[in-house]
């Protein structure tokens, strides 16, 4: 007669009590709750803006498994919000320097480290071992991954995202709870939102919103509290001040609705118009490398350097010659120039640059350039003492 041995009991080490003790003295929490977050499995998406102060705090409250999933490296520019990581980590992977702080703060606690894209081809088999997803990507296409998968898979989505001064967070995907498709059924048009990357981000912001999705990760491991469910709150920084919006249950939403049409994972990137390869070069008359802009000004050929970047970008860093016309004011500027002159445009990363040169050439002017890869390819390939940002 064979018998089937009784999983080992979880328990709390002398060490853990001691570590843990200021929860265990809360009613609301006490051995019971810590138990419960020592058991609970969370996954982390993303290791940056948002993911930092999550995993900081998740590790330090004992979640007992923590999955990170990112592929990125330190960069130095990731230093001023992520703050999981330190100078020293510039040029590792996230997630190693993720999980050595985590570790450092709490080596009670296990790490899971996937390191690679989500995409609708793992999306499924990452998720399923979790109990709770914890959402701190910055683009459209993952959260829709990330709510769709939820929903199919019954696990609640803890959503964040951040942008410039302002921040946003609700739980989605959770029973009888609206997703994110409820509350956005169709992304933004490609361009239309700009990234932290083009629009900026005050570096304390996510520190804000990713502790509020910290926090309603433990009030639903712990059962306590009243979450985010079919509510999103709205966090102004320059004000101070929140909102908060009710959320409902789109009973026509494709994924969570009584009529769902979404029954797996799609192609996220063609669902949010991203295109699946880069676009095709500008013609090479169009376009013209930094080196040889430089060159053209050690000859002392004549052309107009227009920078279409904004004036708080050009007191960051400039190159010389360059006259500040920012994107917006193009239009309106086009009459002081002659349109037979010879005329160089840049911004960061010739982006924008290439957006004025389709106004200048509409309006008729004949020899216009972009300079490819913007004032980050001139700091890369010309002079390097110039900052970038």
């Amino acid at each position: 007669m064979s018998s089937t041995l009784a999983p080992p009991e979880v328990t709390l080490s002398n060490e853990e009590i001691q570590r843990y003790s200021r929860h265990l003295i809360m009613p609301e929490v006490g051995m019971e709750g810590q138990l419960k977050l020592k058991q609970a499995k969370v996954l982390l998406v993303g290791a940056g803006g948002l993911g930092s102060p999550m995993a900081l705090y998740l590790a330090a409250a004992g979640v007992g498994t923590i999955g990170l999933i990112d592929f990125d490296l330190v960069d130095l520019s990731n230093l001023q919000r992520q703050v999981v990581h330190g100078t020293k980590d510039v040029g590792r992977k996230k997630l190693d320097s993720a999980a050595d702080t985590m570790l450092d703060i709490n080596p009670n606690v296990r790490i899971v480290r996937h390191d690679v894209a989500l995409t609708s081809e793992n999306a499924l088999d990452i998720i399923r071992d979790y109990d709770i997803v914890a959402d701190g990507t910055d683009n459209f296409p993952t959260r829709y991954l990330v709510n769709d998968a939820c929903v199919l898979l019954g696990k609640p989505n803890v959503y964040g995202s951040i942008f410039r001064f302002e921040g946003q967070a609700s739980i989605f995907a959770a029973e009888d709870g609206p997703c994110y498709r409820c509350l956005y059924p169709e992304p933004p048009p490609p361009g239309l939102v700009p990234s932290c990357a083009e629009g900026g981000v005050l570096g304390i912001l996510p520190g804000t919103v990713g502790l509020i999705q910290a926090t309603e990760v433990v009030k639903l491991i712990l059962g306590e509290g009243e979450p985010l469910i079919g509510r999103l709150l709205l966090y102004d920084a320059l004000a101070m001040r929140f909102r908060e919006l009710k959320l409902r249950k789109n009973p026509d939403c494709p994924a969570c609705g009584p009529h769902r049409t979404i029954t797996k994972l799609i192609d996220y990137q063609e669902f949010c118009g991203v295109p699946k390869a880069p676009p095709p070069p500008p013609p090479a008359a169009g376009e013209i490398e930094p080196q040889e802009v430089k060159a053209r000004m050690d000859r002392g050929e004549h052309f107009i350097l227009i920078d279409v970047r904004e004036p708080h970008e050009y007191q960051i860093c400039r190159i010389p010659q360059a006259q500040l016309i920012p994107l917006g004011t193009v239009p309106s500027r086009l009459g002081e120039f002659d349109k037979n002159a010879e005329i160089v445009l840049h911004c960061k990363s010739g982006v924008r640059s290439g957006k004025a040169q389709a106004i200048f050439k509409e309006a008729g002017f004949t020899h216009v350039l972009n300079m490819k890869g913007g004032i980050l390819a001139w700091s890369d390939k010309v002079d390097p003492t110039v900052p970038k940002y």
